[in-house]
């Protein structure tokens, strides 16, 4: 059965970075615990690391942040669809919007059960997933301040979630631009500019990013130090804070080259093959993972000598080439 293992230290370093980056540049940020699925060990790592919001689109996920840290703020990081607003009142104490109709049923909602829900409206600044339009941007939030039991913390956009969209210091500018508007125009104060994100961490450690922006969700440079900007890992960060673990299930040695008519394979992938590896045979072991569990183009074995080929739903195959190295049925990779 495979596993993962957290590595507390790196975990501890990763978040001591960002503590610090985030302090001096004096923005709030939360964690996006998407990765964790709830499990409660995991997030109770969090919590031990005195993490006070965590951000994630599931809501089984939040309530199992709320049954072991009540004091946690909660943010469901998606509009949400109408059958889940009651449990989004209920478990999340903020959620991304775009929809007013959504944020009037959250609104009835919230009257309803007694407690007054935060929002952040979110924008559309290029990238083309969820947002309001610019130019409808004053009228929306007009609507959105007459609802009781609502309360507007922040303005906020995605960027690279969708097309690959990168944050620029032109888009953010922007973005804290129609936050002062919206203060303008309703003499309200808007607390958040929330445009940060693990891909947008360059931009603040260039001195690139505008002073307006205020608040960060952050999940892959925390757990693997990501720099999704330049690539790589950001400066002092740990990659490996995470380690996948699974057992080999079959050793053979087998041709490179597949025999037969091929066509895609059920992911619709069709696997390419060099004129030099016909009749060429290597060892090939099958690991106790798959699809449904990872992806295996993020997998890098720590055996350099163990190549990742292909994987099926619950399958993976790897290339050891032409020794076994050792292995066995039973062995652990890691």
């Amino acid at each position: 059965m495979a596993y993962l293992k957290l590595y507390r230290d790196k975990l501890h370093e990763n978040h001591k970075v960002l503590v610090k980056m985030f302090d001096k540049a004096g923005i709030e940020w939360g964690v996006v615990t998407k990765l964790l699925c709830g499990n409660r060990k995991y997030l109770q790592e969090l919590v031990d690391l005195d993490i006070k919001e965590m951000h994630d689109t599931r809501i089984s996920n939040l309530k199992a942040i709320k049954a072991i840290a009540p004091e946690v703020q909660t943010v469901y990081i998606k509009p949400p669809a109408k059958r889940s607003w009651e449990n989004v009142v209920k478990y999340a104490d903020v959620s991304f919007n775009s929809d007013l109709t959504t944020i009037r049923g959250l609104s009835a909602e919230a009257v309803k059960q007694g407690r007054t829900h935060k929002v952040i409206i979110m924008v559309e600044m290029g990238d083309l997933r969820e947002g309001v339009m610019g130019d409808a941007l004053g009228d929306f939030y007009a609507k959105v301040f007459e609802l009781p039991g609502i309360e507007i913390i922040g303005i906020g956009t995605n960027l690279n979630c969708l097309n690959g969209v990168m944050p620029s210091t032109d888009k953010l500018i922007q973005l804290s631009l129609y936050k002062q508007l919206i203060e303008a125009r309703f003499n309200k104060r808007i607390p958040w500019v929330s445009g940060g994100t693990t891909v947008a961490i360059p931009l603040l450690l260039n001195k690139e990013l505008p002073h307006g922006v205020n608040h960060f969700r952050v999940g892959e440079a925390l757990f693997f130090g990501a720099d999704l900007f330049n690539g790589g890992t950001l400066p002092g960060m740990n990659a490996d804070v995470f380690k996948l673990f699974t057992e080999v299930i079959e050793l053979y040695e087998k041709p490179v080259v597949p025999t037969g008519e091929r066509k895609e394979n059920p992911s619709g992938r069709k696997a390419k093959f060099a004129d030099k590896d016909r009749g060429r045979k290597t060892y090939r072991a099958i690991i106790d993972v798959g699809l449904l569990d990872v992806q295996p183009s993020f997998l890098i074995p720590d055996d350099d000598r163990v190549n990742v080929i292909e994987a099926s739903s619950d399958m993976l195959v790897v290339d050891l080439g032409e020794s076994t190295h050792e292995y066995k049925v039973g062995d652990i990779m890691s």
